[in-house]
């Protein structure tokens, strides 16, 4: 995993986020070994291989079944629950929980293209950033409603934080309300959102949380085999 000098965001000023960042390059760079690092090497991809899978899937059933039984070490009871989910030809939408069988603590609609986002996995590394501006302290980091969102270092512009989900993330919310890690195709709720805005996607995971502060947390992956250090992380970060 890059140090914080090499990292996508050396160009965002922000001391929260590069706290983030660099707690993580500490604690990898203290657990990983030579052996442990031909191992990583050898097996790295993990979840975001099966994207490579999307066009031989029809449902998220048999990509759950592909994965296999997940190893319970890696179901902790305090891990969140994270799913990126739209249409091909839509954008993106991330919904938080904190337990798969509730509904979302957090959800929004990115300003990035499903599929473009299925390109970004093909990356070793992904890194999504929601940065709010809001002065106020009154609120929890969660409970913003503007955020200015990057990709891997780019900005891609700003969204809002949905305080109620539309019916489409309901049917998604509601089809994977028994699965805890997956990707796949997902049956869309009508026939003519299908033609028109290609095929509903999904890719569910356990995310360690960790709080920075008031005013920063971050997400990173369990990746379900077993490798240390995480390949798809999400921050928030609130600027004063």
């Amino acid at each position: 995993m890059p140090t914080v000098h090499s990292s996508p965001y050396r160009h965002m000023d922000n001391p929260a986020l590069l706290t983030l960042l660099q707690h993580t390059a500490t604690a990898a760079a203290a657990t990983t070994t030579t052996s442990d690092h031909k191992r990583v090497k050898s097996s790295r991809g993990g979840l975001l291989r099966v994207f490579k899978l999307f066009p031989m899937l029809t449902s998220g059933c048999k990509m759950v079944a592909l994965l296999g039984r997940p190893r319970k070490a890696l179901l902790k009871d305090n891990a969140t629950t994270g799913t990126l989910f739209g249409y091909r030809k839509g954008r993106l939408f991330l919904a938080v929980q904190e337990d798969p069988h509730r509904l979302p603590v957090f959800i929004i609609e990115l300003p990035l293209l499903t599929s473009a986002f299925h390109k970004e996995m093909a990356s070793d590394i992904v890194r999504i950033a929601l940065e709010s501006e809001t002065k106020t302290q009154k609120k929890k980091l969660l409970e913003e409603f503007v955020w200015a969102v990057y990709c891997n270092g780019r900005k891609i512009g700003y969204c809002i934080r949905r305080k109620q989900m539309g019916d489409d993330e309901l049917h998604v919310m509601q089809l994977l309300r028994g699965v805890s890690m997956g990707a796949g195709v997902l049956p869309s709720p009508s026939e003519k959102e299908t033609a028109a805005d290609g095929e509903l996607t999904y890719i569910r995971a356990r995310f360690d949380r960790v709080v920075g502060s008031k005013d920063s947390e971050a997400l990173y992956m369990i990746n379900p085999d077993g490798l240390a250090g995480p390949e798809l992380s999400i921050f928030f970060v609130r600027v004063h």
